[in-house]
C-alpha cells in the first residue's frame, strides 16, 4: 500500500490538510489517514487529539469546504489512528475560493482553461456548447455555412427540404445554438475569424532545419472546415516532397505518409483540441518527420495506453465532432487514431508515436529511409533524429546552448515537479540508470532541472522539477 490517487497520510492534523479534502472530494473521493508518516507507518494520534478531531472536524468540513465526510478511529498494531473517508461530490468544492484536485498522489490547483473544464464538467455542460452573446447568424460566413449543407447532403444527414436551405434551421439542427443564441461551436465552424472571440484559433505550420531553426511557416485561419482543407494543401504542396515511383510502367508519387492518414491526424487535433488554451495548433516539418502538436489533455481518468487501444469516443468539444461527422469527415467511434495507424500500415509507411504531455498531444509521423532516398536528403537526417546504434543522438543530448527533443520533453513535463518514472515514460526509457545518466544528469548540470529533495537523493518521494534556467531554455526553443 502507498500513496496515490485515493489516499494519503499525514502524521498529524493541520487545516491546511483540508486541501486534500477538497482535493478528493472534487475527484475520485480518497480516504485520509492522520497518525501515518511518510512510509505508512503507523505513528499514532493521541487521545486528547482524537476527541479534538472527532469534535472539531466534522463542522470544520462542513463550514469550510460544504462537505460531509465519514470519521473513524483505526488501530494498527495496538496503535489509534483517524481516517477520513472523502466521497466524490457531484458539484465542485473549494478551499478558501481556491480549487483543489487529486491528480495521482499530488493535489492540483486547478486555474484557467483546467478550471474552466472542470467547472463547466460539473454542470454537465462542455467549452464548445457555451452561448456567445457576441455573436449573431448575420456575423456567419454564408460560403462556409453553404459548404456545410453541401457535405452534409451528400451524407445524408440534410433532405434538401426548405428548413434545411435555411441558415437558421441549419444551424438548429447539429445542435449549434443555446436558447436563443449561437454557441461557441458556431463561431468556430462557421465564422470567417474565429480569433476575434477565441484566441489561438488557427492553425502553425513551419519547417524546420532542426528543433528551433525555423525557416519559413504559415498561419492558416479561417473556420474549421476551411482550417483543414488549407492546411492539408499547404502541407501537401509545399512542406512536403512528393517521392517518385513507378507502378509498372505508370509514374507515382508518394508522400511520406498516406494521405488520408494525415488529413485524419489533422482532424484530430482540430476537432479535439482544446480551445480554452489560447494557443494555435502547431505543425513542424522537418526533413524527416513531421509532427502535429495539439494543445489540450486527455479525458480525465484517460492514460495514453487506453488512447491507443479501443475506446469509446469521449470528444473534447462533442458540437464541433458532432458537426463534422454530419459531412462525413470523421467517425463517432472512438477509431480516428486506429484509422491513422492501419492506413499506414496498409501504405507500407512507418506508423506515428503519439507522446502526451502538460497541455499538449505530440502526434509525430517518421519518414521511411526508402522514402527519404527517393526525395533525395537519404542520410540527412534532421538534427533532432532519433538516435543512432553508434551512440546518443542529438534528440537525446542536445547542446550546451539548447535542448534536445527529449530535454524539451522533460523541461515541459517537469514544469509541475515529477518523479523519474513519468520523466522516463515522456521518452519511452525503460532503464532507470541509463535515463539518469544520459538524460537527466546532463540537464541538472546544466541548470535546466533540479530535484525537489536534494539532501536525499535517493528519497521515495523525489521529484524533478523544471528550474527558472530550464523555463527560459524552452521558451527560447518554443
Amino acid at each position: 500500500m502507498s500513496e496515490g490517487q485515493r489516499l494519503e497520510w499525514k502524521t498529524a492534523w493541520r487545516d491546511d490538510h483540508l486541501k486534500s479534502v477538497c482535493a478528493f472530494a472534487n475527484a475520485d473521493g480518497g480516504t485520509l489517514e492522520i497518525g501515518r508518516d511518510d512510509e505508512g507507518t503507523v505513528v499514532g494520534v493521541g487521545a486528547r487529539e482524537r476527541r479534538r478531531l472527532l469534535e472539531e472536524l466534522p463542522n470544520k468540513l462542513r463550514d469550510l469546504l460544504g462537505v460531509v465526510a465519514a470519521l473513524h478511529v483505526r488501530e494498527d498494531g495496538g496503535v489509534p489512528y483517524l481516517r477520513i473517508i472523502v466521497e466524490p461530490y457531484p458539484v465542485a468544492i473549494s478551499y478558501r475560493g481556491v480549487y483543489y484536485q487529486r491528480s495521482g498522489s499530488t493535489n492540483q490547483i486547478l486555474r484557467g482553461p483546467a478550471l474552466d473544464r472542470f467547472l463547466l464538467g460539473k454542470t454537465g455542460r462542455c467549452w464548445d456548447g457555451m452561448p456567445d452573446p457576441r455573436v449573431s447568424l448575420e456575423d456567419l460566413d454564408p460560403a462556409a455555412m453553404a459548404g456545410f449543407r453541401k457535405r452534409a447532403r451528400k451524407e445524408g444527414r440534410l433532405s434538401g427540404n426548405a428548413l434545411d436551405d435555411d441558415d437558421a434551421g441549419l444551424i438548429e439542427k447539429p445542435r449549434l445554438t443555446d436558447g436563443d443564441y449561437l454557441t461557441r461551436a458556431s463561431v468556430l465552424l462557421f465564422h470567417r475569424d474565429p480569433e476575434r472571440f477565441v484566441a489561438g484559433a488557427h492553425v502553425k505550420v513551419g519547417y524546420f532545419r532542426n528543433e528551433w531553426d525555423v525557416r519559413f511557416h504559415d498561419v492558416i485561419s479561417g473556420d474549421l472546415f476551411t482550417q483543414v482543407d488549407k492546411t492539408m494543401e499547404v502541407l501537401l504542396f509545399k512542406y512536403l516532397k512528393a517521392g517518385i515511383g513507378y507502378d509498372g510502367i505508370h509514374r507515382v508519387e508518394n508522400y511520406p505518409m498516406p494521405e488520408s492518414a494525415l488529413r485524419e491526424a489533422l482532424l484530430n487535433a482540430v476537432v479535439h483540441r482544446d480551445y480554452a488554451i489560447p494557443a494555435p495548433i502547431q505543425i513542424r516539418v522537418h526533413d524527416d518527420r513531421l509532427r502535429i502538436y495539439n494543445p489540450g489533455s486527455l479525458p480525465e481518468g484517460w492514460t495514453l495506453e487506453k488512447l491507443l487501444g479501443p475506446h469509446p469516443s469521449r470528444p473534447c468539444n462533442p458540437d464541433i465532432a458532432n458537426a463534422f461527422f454530419w459531412t462525413g469527415e470523421i467517425e463517432s467511434w472512438g477509431r480516428g487514431i486506429d484509422r491513422v495507424l492501419r492506413a499506414c500500415r496498409r501504405a507500407g509507411t512507418p506508423e506515428p508515436e503519439i507522446h502526451l504531455e502538460p497541455g499538449g498531444l505530440w502526434f509525430e509521423f517518421g519518414f521511411s529511409d526508402d522514402y527519404l532516398e527517393s526525395v533525395g536528403v537519404a542520410g540527412k537526417r534532421s538534427e533532432g533524429s532519433d538516435a543512432t546504434s553508434e551512440g546518443l543522438g542529438v534528440d537525446q543530448v542536445g547542446t550546451k546552448s539548447a535542448p534536445s527533443r527529449h530535454q524539451v520533453a522533460i523541461l515541459r513535463k517537469s514544469l509541475s515537479a515529477r518523479p523519474i518514472t513519468e520523466l522516463m515514460a515522456v521518452v519511452g526509457r525503460k532503464d532507470r540508470t541509463k535515463f539518469r545518466n544520459q538524460i537527466l544528469r546532463p540537464m541538472m548540470e546544466a541548470g535546466w532541472i533540479e530535484m525537489t529533495i536534494p539532501d536525499t537523493p535517493t528519497s521515495r518521494k523525489q521529484r524533478y522539477r523544471t528550474t527558472a534556467a530550464g523555463r527560459a531554455a524552452l521558451a527560447a526553443v518554443e
